[in-house]
């Protein structure tokens, strides 16, 4: 991978990143009911889940993906009814309860929130199918060396990061906005209908 394909590379993963999608969907939700720190882990998940599929495709793995389609439907539809649930539950928490649960975002919080961003990209094999046809147009998938899949890797990584990062910050700024008891109702109800919406999504989509 050359320096200009590198950079192209890199742009073109961070506007993927930030196409509307169940995952920016459930970043949005999460960003807006609970900040933005709270969205780190979710966002760590996703990328991880995206780079196992990255590497797959470096590897020609596409075939076994396809195999395995019966796994990612009930992974699909698992991770979409977890999604909805955690949407009826921010349409339906008391603002105080939402406050304390910011406050209170322990290392279990951090390590569930990692594992449903994993599912969210998991649940979607068809993200595989989109690098086996991206990657071509930067490096030769038949010569890969280890270097270049530890390069794309990195590059697919930090624009993966850096995309859902922004969002996830932009997102929290409408916090800032909403001081009263009824203007936070209202946020919560937005990030909670959010988030259902984000697993409808995931479970209607073909």
């Amino acid at each position: 991978m050359t320096l200009e394909s590198g950079i192209t590379f890199f742009l073109a993963i961070f506007i993927f990143s930030i196409t509307p999608g169940p995952g920016v969907f459930a970043i949005l939700a999460r960003s807006m009911s609970k900040g933005a720190r709270a969205s780190i882990s979710l966002s760590a998940g996703m990328v991880l889940s995206d780079i196992v599929y990255l590497v797959m495709a470096c590897f020609g793995l596409a075939a076994i993906a396809s195999a395995w389609e019966d796994l990612f439907l009930v992974i699909r539809y698992a991770g979409a009814a977890y999604l909805i649930y955690l949407g009826w539950k921010m349409w339906v928490s008391p603002v105080a309860a939402a406050s304390s649960e910011n406050d209170a975002h322990t290392e279990t919080n951090q390590i569930a929130s990692f594992i449903q961003g994993f599912m969210i990209s998991a649940s979607n094999p068809k993200v595989i199918l989109f690098y086996v046809a991206f990657l071509p147009t930067f490096m030769d998938l038949t010569v890969l060396s280890g270097f270049d899949i530890v390069l794309a890797s990195v590059l697919a990584s930090a624009g993966l990061m850096l995309g859902l990062t922004i969002i996830s910050v932009s997102a929290s700024q409408a916090r800032r906005f909403m001081k009263s008891e009824r203007s936070m109702k209202v946020l919560n109800r937005t990030a909670g209908g959010i988030m259902a919406s984000a697993g409808a999504f995931l479970a209607l989509k073909s």
